[in-house]
């Protein structure tokens, strides 16, 4: 498992994983996994970006579990750190949803968000 020092840097649900090893099938490159990362952006501030990987960037992060990799960007450790990944399916949408402890608000239509840095003194506790 990766981790950021000696903390897993996010966790991912069978839904997740499951849809992270299907578009990585499907794609059209020689994708190995999916990478996660953040960027500024939207009305409260940050968006998540999420991008096909062909080959690991150093730096990152490499969560390898349930069948599926996960890449998280370095610039993006600290934010999402305790993080869950899923996949929904609703009436209305579906997608990724992050559960992450770092968000401080979110946009009201749900694109963006606010993000505060871990506090990695409260995580060694």
């Amino acid at each position: 498992m990766a981790s950021a020092g000696k903390f897993q840097v996010m966790t991912r649900t069978e839904a997740a994983a499951e849809r992270v090893k299907e578009l990585v099938e499907n794609s059209d490159k020689n994708a190995i996994g999916l990478r996660v990362g953040i960027k500024k952006g939207g009305c409260a501030g940050m968006e998540y970006t999420m991008d096909m990987v062909e080959e690991a960037k150093p730096g990152d992060d490499v969560i390898d579990d349930k069948g599926a990799k996960l890449f998280v960007d370095p610039s993006a450790v600290l934010f999402l750190l305790g993080t869950q990944m899923d996949f929904e399916v609703t009436k209305f949408r579906s997608g990724f949803v992050f559960r992450n402890p770092n968000e401080v608000s979110a946009c009201g239509c749900g694109e963006s968000v606010s993000l505060q840095e871990a506090d990695l003194s409260a995580l060694s506790r």
